[in-house]
């Protein structure tokens, strides 16, 4: 049995000790769960789903902690404390998380948080953090369909956009002009590709395709002003944001749905509501 540094494992209770219970960790030896992460009732030939990584002393251990990203894993860490060797990252574990000095773009500072992926250095068999992500992104040919659900983690601004990171392996824009709410590097969500381009890149939206269509708004939109006595207090003059929270689209999709039911004559604008032109029954 192999042991999959800085990943869960599922292992063997084989003794108890005073302080912990020690798991049959195959060619690696027996590794130590400290007696604050043993579940109660644990007793030899259980199994445990442990993350095992290094403490203080180089050596392995186990945790049933789940730390804020695992080997292989790109991630949102903030810095907790640096020294002449580099900078250590709060990735929920009682040991820091090492970024080397050679592996940060920019010189790290203490609580502030940055995009990094976290990896094996094979030198030191440490596990390790690399704000340099760019070269740990996937070089493989997407295969993703127009419209596409995918989970996103919020990159870097750029002068187009938001950069993201998709299903934590591919690299995606996403353009200003698909952005409808506040957005921050380090934010997870869901987005839905637009395309994928002969450069292989990948282009996001946050709105799924086809929910931009006007006429599917305006019919939601009438239905909401029915549902809340005839009258909304919403104009195309609201806070986009405010828009956003309360009907799930962007401003440019809010003001073409209340265009389409102007014209035809279910509702009248007023200056700070919209109203149907007669009241349901």
């Amino acid at each position: 049995m192999n042991i999959k540094l800085g990943r869960f494992n599922q292992l063997e209770v084989v003794k108890e000790v005073d302080f912990g219970v020690y798991l049959d960790g195959g060619d690696s030896g027996e590794i130590l769960l400290p007696t604050r992460y043993v579940p109660e009732e644990c007793k030899p030939g259980d199994l445990l789903n442990v993350f095992i990584y290094l403490d203080n002393e180089e050596r392995l251990i186990a945790t049933t902690l789940t730390p804020l990203a695992q080997v292989g894993q790109f991630a949102c860490l903030e810095v907790n404390w640096v020294n002449q060797f580099g900078a250590f990252l709060d990735w929920g574990l009682m040991k820091d998380l090492f970024v080397p000095f050679r592996e940060q773009k920019m010189k790290m500072q203490v609580g502030r948080k940055y995009i990094v992926y976290v990896y094996i250095d094979e030198e030191s068999y440490r596990i390790v953090a690399t704000a340099k992500v760019d070269r740990y992104l996937s070089g493989e040919i997407p295969e993703y369909e127009p419209g596409e659900e995918v989970n996103i983690l919020i990159w870097q601004k750029t002068d187009l956009g938001f950069k993201a990171i998709i299903d934590n392996k591919f690299g995606g824009l996403l353009y200003d002009s698909e952005i409808f709410a506040p957005i921050y590097t380090g934010m997870k969500l869901t987005a839905f590709v637009k395309q994928v381009r002969e450069d292989e890149k990948i282009d996001l939206m946050l709105q799924k395709p086809g929910f931009e269509k006007v006429d599917s708004f305006a019919e939601e939109l009438l239905q909401y002003i029915e549902e809340h006595g005839g009258t909304i207090e919403y104009t195309d003059k609201s806070d986009a944001n405010e828009i956003y929270d309360v009907f799930g689209v962007s401003k440019k999709t809010f003001k073409k749905g209340i265009g389409e039911l102007y014209k035809r004559r279910l509702v009248v604008l007023g200056e700070k509501s919209i109203s149907l032109v007669k009241s349901p029954r």
